[in-house]
């Protein structure tokens, strides 16, 4: 009687079960949306105990890796590698956070380059005979 088959089989299937068990009792991966909406919202409320923010909406939150490309930027003179900034695009406002002294060091309201309005075409009168 051939029993490695089942064994197997029995292996394979004890084996699936474990990688599901650790998988999901490790919390999302790093990277993840569920991470990323995660560390979102742990910024948020670390900023929210020390200034007002504005509410309704949920920010875009980047973390400063260089500051070579921003030192001539006033908002961020006095930013760090590993400074949070987040951004309220309805509210128009960004907050510069540094998380390591949980200090609120900049905050400074937001504008975007909005695209011209398109001319408007008139419509051709249509001037075929029925």
């Amino acid at each position: 009687m051939n029993i490695a088959g089942p064994l197997l089989l029995v292996a394979v299937v004890v084996l699936g079960g474990a990688g599901v068990y650790l998988y999901q009792s490790q919390g999302p991966v790093a990277g993840s949306p569920e991470a990323n909406a995660a560390q979102v919202a742990a910024t948020v409320s670390a900023v929210g105990k020390l200034i007002v923010l504005p509410e309704g909406e949920t920010p875009t939150v980047a973390e400063v890796t260089s500051t070579d490309a921003l030192k001539d930027q006033p908002f961020f003179q006095k930013a760090k590698i590993g400074d949070q900034v987040l951004i309220y695009p309805n509210a128009r406002r960004a907050y510069l956070y540094d998380p390591k002294a949980n200090k609120v060091l900049e905050v400074a309201p937001v504008s975007f380059d909005e695209p011209a309005p398109a001319p408007a075409q008139e419509a051709a009168a249509d001037t075929s005979a029925e």
